[in-house]
């Protein structure tokens, strides 16, 4: 099992940098996220940094730091750059690294390269995020598949926002992967919320 944690999703706004908040805090965990698209005055770095409590977690820098809110490889054409998949080397740290992508797996880098061959490159397990909408089983299944076809680790799935023991019950049962716990929508979002969120998840 490896010491790095990247956070991914079934797709785009499901919670990831909130679900990250969440388990850097319940697990004093460092924190990264190798590229930024866009919202670099309030980048999700910063967002979980104003989440995060204990006085243990170091929050390392972006490798890119995009200015457009666009796919990586988009931002990055529209920069004058080509992200250099090979510059994206994670910190070194003592501590469990939590990893947050960019989007889903299959979000282009550049040319050649997505999410999923990033987190091939890190040699990190997978925790992944879902959110019950109709086509979150299709998205999600599609998910484990391509990690699995990489032999990619996936430590469990968290699923975040209203619950839907249907689609949960189905998904875990037909992928028998741990269902690490499920994050309620939150109607308010704070440093005390974050950590009675955590208490819930199963790590």
């Amino acid at each position: 099992m490896s010491d790095k944690i990247f956070l991914t999703g079934i797709g785009t706004g499901i919670g990831k940098t909130l679900i990250s908040a969440i388990l850097v805090e319940k697990l004093k965990a460092d924190y990264w996220k190798p590229i930024q698209s866009g919202d670099l005055h309030d980048s999700d770095t910063l967002k979980v940094q104003s989440l995060v409590s204990n006085d243990k977690t170091v929050f390392h820098p972006e490798t890119y730091r995009l200015t457009q809110p666009y796919s990586p490889h988009k931002s990055a054409a529209l920069d004058g750059i080509i992200i250099d998949e090979k510059k994206i080397i994670a910190p070194e740290t003592s501590n469990t690294l939590l990893i947050e992508g960019a989007g889903g797996l299959m979000v282009p880098l550049n040319e050649k390269v997505m999410i999923i061959d990033l987190i091939a490159q890190l040699g990190a397990d997978v925790i992944l995020v879902s959110q019950n909408y109709l086509g979150s089983i299709n998205h999600t299944l599609l998910s484990i598949e391509a990690l699995k076809n990489r032999a990619i680790c996936i430590r469990g799935i968290i699923f975040n926002g209203e619950e839907n023991s249907s689609t949960e019950d189905y998904i875990i049962n037909y992928t028998g992967l741990k269902h690490l716990g499920r994050v309620p929508a939150l109607d308010n979002v704070n440093k005390q919320t974050i950590i009675d969120a955590g208490a819930h998840i199963l790590l």
